[in-house]
């Protein structure tokens, strides 16, 4: 009966033990766990899992005292020399979405332990782990390193609890900082070949339902020629956006956008012909027309822009912005006093005050043969 009694009790303690280790309790040292997350740019991102410590009047005691310069023994797991776990508790972890590189070194997608080697002079050195599952910093190994960098600390206004955030957000850059008591230390975090990234993200969600709206196809063909890459496939891309079987459409966006692709490839004949297709189409509006044109004076070529005002003139009889146009168009190829005219028409139709000071500037150029262009 004892024996009984004996393994019922062991039993019930086993039981009582394992429900335990699965219970939501309180964080050790009321350390919370806190999680960040910073997209740089739209596809890739950065994820820091931390649990935050709080000064708690240890003021003027953090750095060199509670977290020490160098490595130091731990007196538990490995009792390796080892860096600051970056916070409290299990080990703080940085995950990227894609390759990357952090301070100039590259670091592949995935998941990372990350410690800090603190130092009372100099830079300080962060360190990416591939062993991301352990206990703090007890089970570190310098032989699982992935990545270290060397960076430059700095002072910082005063943070109670130990802090990660994203400053200077760029489309293809961050900076990460770690913030705690009276320092700052960052680490610039940038995504190679963000471009190229993108065309491969679109080219496969065209494959899917994105695929299905002309738009898309001319969105990413604009993309491909705004940053000059792949120009042949952005050129595919826009001719599927016009022709493409059951999706596409001609109009203003998927002409201009197949125009501004063969202008980066140096075809200017073809891109004038597109171009001049979008001008005729229906869809075309005076402001898409008007701002055609003005693009025409700025790569010098006047006569074909005041050849355009005119036709935006005519087309839409005279409606806002046209009357602009013409006197854009005179002024750019020298006519002022036939530029002037068509400004004064267009300063009293001027349908907002920007609109009526800038109207007033250029009839004041123009009476003193001043291009307003």
């Amino acid at each position: 009966m004892k024996r009984l009694t004996l393994i019922a009790a062991v039993l019930a303690l086993t039981a009582t033990g394992l429900l335990a280790q699965n219970l939501s309790t309180p964080p050790s040292g009321n350390n919370q766990k806190c999680i960040v997350t910073q997209y740089i740019g739209a596809i890739a991102h950065v994820t820091v899992i931390y649990n935050s410590p709080d000064v708690d009047g240890r003021e003027g005691q953090i750095w060199g005292q509670l977290v020490p310069y160098g490595l130091t023994q731990q007196g538990f797991g490995l009792n390796n020399p080892a860096p600051w776990r970056v916070g409290a508790n299990e080990n703080t972890v940085i995950k990227f979405s894609h390759d990357m590189e952090v301070e100039g070194k590259p670091i592949k997608a995935g998941k990372y332990g990350l410690h800090l080697i603190v130092e009372e002079q100099g830079d300080w050195t962060w360190i990416f782990s591939h062993n991301h599952s352990a206990w703090g910093s007890y089970f570190y190994d310098e032989a699982e390193d992935a990545l270290r960098v060397s960076v430059t600390p700095g002072d910082a206004s005063f943070t109670e609890w130990l802090t990660f955030n994203f400053s200077d957000r760029q489309p293809d850059a961050a900076t990460l900082e770690m913030r705690w008591e009276n320092k700052r230390v960052p680490m610039r975090i940038n995504v190679p070949n963000s471009v190229e990234l993108y065309a491969e993200t679109f080219a496969r969600e065209l494959q899917g339902s994105a695929g299905f709206n002309h738009l898309n196809w001319a969105a990413a063909a604009n993309f491909l020629a705004q940053n000059n890459h792949d120009l042949d496939l952005a050129l595919e891309w826009a001719e599927h956006a016009i022709n493409g079987q059951f999706v596409g459409v001609s109009d203003w966006t998927t002409l201009q956008t197949k125009a501004t692709v063969l202008m980066g490839k140096g075809d200017m004949h073809n891109a004038l012909t597109t171009m001049m297709e979008a001008v005729e189409h229906p869809s075309a509006t005076p402001f898409q027309i008007h701002g055609f044109a003005r693009q025409l004076i700025a790569q010098g070529m006047a006569d074909k822009a005041l050849e355009i005002f005119e036709y935006n003139y005519e087309r839409f009889d005279g409606a806002w912005p046209t009357n602009v146009g013409m006197a854009r168009g005179l002024s750019a190829v020298g006519r002022y006093d036939e530029a002037l005219k068509y400004a004064k028409l267009a300063h009293a139709e001027a349908p907002d005050q920007l609109n009526k000071d800038s109207m007033a500037a250029a009839v004041e150029k123009l009476k003193q043969k001043q291009d307003i262009n």
